[in-house]
């Protein structure tokens, strides 16, 4: 008998040894890990240089209490990290996980606007569907119903008003016009905060809204006082083809897309550590910090000095490699690959994404809609990881329980050989699975 408490109870296979884009079990199978575990393996598995810088740091300083100290690596990476996204003047708050940054996120709006004088802000609008975290605060912003639906009665629906997914048959600028009705609605005096994935992940896979939607959204924020969070935990680090996905098209006539605060996870240290945190603009930290002169928050592992330098040895490599362009290169492979697979199985509805943050939807083909009960994705996901392919399936986009999908990822160090391995790994599941 084991004694681990599992996610589910389904068997699970002993993964042994990760190298490049590929997972061994103990069985001896190779599999493609075309998910990157969920979206986390960004550099691909096996990179000796992280576990000696991590093991470099454990032998001089393993831990400090964030309360106490800070430490010269945690210095290091939040001055490194803020340049490489485009954010000099911006504070990087460390924690261990994406559901942490994000509750960190939600906590922050909340305080700044306290501080302010404003105490009547604590509405935080997010989107149908998204998923901000599995914490009892990040997943009451999410919407995401099959994973919210047996906490509900724990929290507050007053304080998460919804806003509709992107519709990328609008213009990106009107698309996001549909915010200032939900700010109007909840009464723009009780909300502190807009919160959105740039490309949407888990919930509605590789969903994206048109150019011009995040600037125009940045506006309106700026217009009501309310900050504008990004949930960069899947889409940052170079994941979509940039440092962070809401600036993905470049300069916007509508304005400058500097959200206030930045979600950052998953690809920070890439599986090798747990490690994520958020990007706080200059007039949130300072709001703060010259208020109560403290946010009144935090974890033990906050800033631990393993993760953070394990960390900074994945940014040398996502940096010294060019992985942003290579998730731009390889994506645009793969997505392409992802068309023709469309054009020859008709359970392909659409394929959709940026860089190497793509979603395949799955429906019924005799309807080209949702399927009327969820089951496909997982069948197909089964089907390729007999294939030797691991995928991400999800469902519930279209309503809460219908709309399946394959969310797929692969590390951005993925060669084209093995883009095209994936894609004839794909194409067998499709057809396998019927």
């Amino acid at each position: 008998m084991s004694n681990v408490f599992y996610r589910s109870s389904k068997p699970y296979p002993t993964a042994v040894r990760g190298e490049g884009v590929y997972l061994y079990d103990d069985q001896g199978h190779r599999l493609l890990d075309g998910s990157s575990g969920a979206l986390v393996a960004n550099v691909g598995h096996g990179r000796a240089a992280v576990a000696e810088a991590m093991a470099a740091q454990a032998r001089g300083l393993a831990f400090v209490h964030g309360s106490q100290f800070t430490s010269e690596v945690l210095e290091t990476y939040a001055t490194r990290l803020a340049h490489f996204l485009g954010l000099p003047d911006f504070r990087f708050w460390a924690v261990s996980g994406g559901s942490e940054a994000n509750e960190s996120a939600i906590k922050l709006a909340r305080q700044y606007h306290v501080e302010r004088g404003e105490t009547g802000r604590f509405k935080v609008i997010t989107r149908l569907p998204s998923y901000h975290g599995a914490s009892l605060g990040a997943l009451a912003a999410s919407g995401m119903g099959a994973r919210r639906e047996l906490y509900t009665p724990l929290m507050n629906p007053d304080a998460w008003p919804k806003m509709p997914r992107p519709d990328p048959a609008l213009a990106g600028a009107e698309d996001a016009e549909r915010l200032r009705a939900v700010i109007e609605a909840a009464g723009p005096e009780t909300v502190a905060a807009f919160m959105c994935e740039p490309v949407v992940g888990a919930s509605d896979a590789g969903l994206a809204p048109a150019d011009g939607y995040h600037a125009r959204v940045a506006a309106i924020c700026r217009e009501y006082g309310v900050l504008f969070i990004a949930d960069e935990v899947m889409s940052g680090m170079g994941r979509c083809g940039a440092p962070l996905a809401v600036r993905l098209g470049g300069p916007h006539p509508q304005g400058d897309v500097t959200p206030d605060i930045v979600v950052l996870g998953k690809g920070l240290a890439a599986g090798y550590a747990p490690l994520a945190g958020l990007m706080a603009g200059g007039e949130v930290y300072d709001t703060v910090m010259q208020g109560s002169g403290a946010f009144k928050h935090g974890f033990t592992y906050a800033g631990h000095p393993v993760s953070v330098a394990a960390g900074l040895s994945v940014l040398d490599i996502v940096e010294g490699e060019g992985l942003g362009e290579a998730a731009r290169t390889r994506g645009a492979q793969l997505l392409t690959g992802l068309q023709a697979l469309k054009a020859r199985h008709p359970r392909v509805l659409e394929v959709r994404g940026h860089g190497l943050l793509l979603g395949v939807v799955l429906g019924d083909p005799a309807t080209g809609e949702a399927d009327p009960t969820p089951g496909v994705a997982e069948r197909v996901a089964a089907a390729a990881r007999e294939c030797g392919l691991i995928t991400y399936p999800g469902s519930g986009a279209h309503d809460g329980r219908r709309g399946d999908h394959l969310l797929l990822g692969p590390p951005l160090s993925i060669s084209e050989a093995e883009v095209a391995e994936m894609l004839d790994m794909l194409d067998a599941a499709l057809t396998a699975s019927g």
